[in-house]
């Protein structure tokens, strides 16, 4: 595991309209991930001509521990929604993912912070986290969709995963449900996971599951899996040529000094370009080249 630098940013200034100048000024250089596995950086003016080129587009999020004591969940969660909205005004969102930890422990935050949620202006997903302490039921009809599910948007699937329980133990994802899902989506390009919990000893609040990278290893249609858990971790780890990113946090009292999301842009040519905001200056970009089998 490489080590990943914590960042300190300045309090961002929010544009509506950004502009060509104003966008390159605030971004840092991207990453362009060839077929080889070299590592090729991208210059901000780069990056900006990359957003013609959009195929989808989406926000991934987790981790605003909605209702924990002695922090400003409700203005954190609430910033981190306004921002997201803002950017989909000028920058389109096709959807967004909260990935686990909505909550913090208390169930009866649930339908409160579901409400918050509904503020996203574009179609929203979630997965439960380790602080998400309900069960299967009470998930199901406060967010009207299953622990496991999946979705496809522009011929790209997503497969949302539970990593957890209502006693909040650490748990490997249902590896029979995934592969009868990634079955079911072999005959297409690209395939998205979210699974709260990391399931490799990357971070110190991972599980080890060894049968998870033996399935994955199989389907050379998966492009990158998304873990949020980690507060203090805003980067990339890389298993094999899979890309495995974290979005540090939205809320909760320890991470990065930052509370921030993650954009995803799939391209054309099915490369990914991807970067944290800080909730709005661009931070971390990474450009990766669709893999061929």
């Amino acid at each position: 595991m490489q080590k990943r630098n914590k960042t300190t940013m300045a309090k961002p200034v929010i544009k509506n309209q950004p502009s060509r100048r104003s966008f390159i000024r605030t971004i840092s250089l991207g990453s362009l991930f060839l077929l080889s596995g070299d590592w090729v950086k991208l210059n901000a003016a780069e990056v900006y001509r990359l957003r013609k080129k959009v195929r989808l587009r989406f926000a991934v999020a987790s981790d605003a521990h909605y209702g924990q004591p002695k922090t400003d969940y409700d203005g954190m969660l609430q910033q981190c929604l306004t921002h997201i909205n803002r950017f989909h005004t000028n920058n389109p969102l096709d959807f967004c993912v909260i990935n686990g930890d909505i909550i913090h422990n208390e169930p009866s935050f649930l339908p409160l912070a579901k409400q918050k949620i509904d503020q996203l202006q574009m179609p929203w997903l979630v997965t439960r986290g380790n602080h998400d302490m309900v069960n299967g039921e009470t998930w199901q009809s406060t967010f009207q969709m299953p622990l496991n599910h999946d979705r496809v948007f522009k011929k790209t699937a997503l497969l949302l995963g539970d990593t957890s329980n209502e006693k909040g133990t650490y748990l490997s994802p249902d590896l029979v449900w995934l592969k009868e899902k990634l079955d079911a989506y072999s005959h297409l390009d690209s395939v998205f996971l979210f699974l709260h919990i990391p399931q490799a000893p990357w971070t110190k609040n991972a599980v080890d599951t060894p049968a998870f990278f033996e399935l994955i290893d199989q389907y050379p249609n998966i492009r990158a899996v998304f873990h949020g858990h980690e507060h203090d971790q805003d980067g990339m780890i890389r298993h094999k040529q899979v890309p495995f990113f974290f979005d540090a946090h939205i809320g909760g009292s320890w991470g990065t000094t930052y509370q921030g999301f993650r954009v995803v842009e799939l391209l054309n040519d099915h490369s990914l370009l991807t970067y944290m905001l800080n909730p709005t200056e661009k931070m971390n970009e990474e450009r990766i080249a669709h893999q061929t089998s």
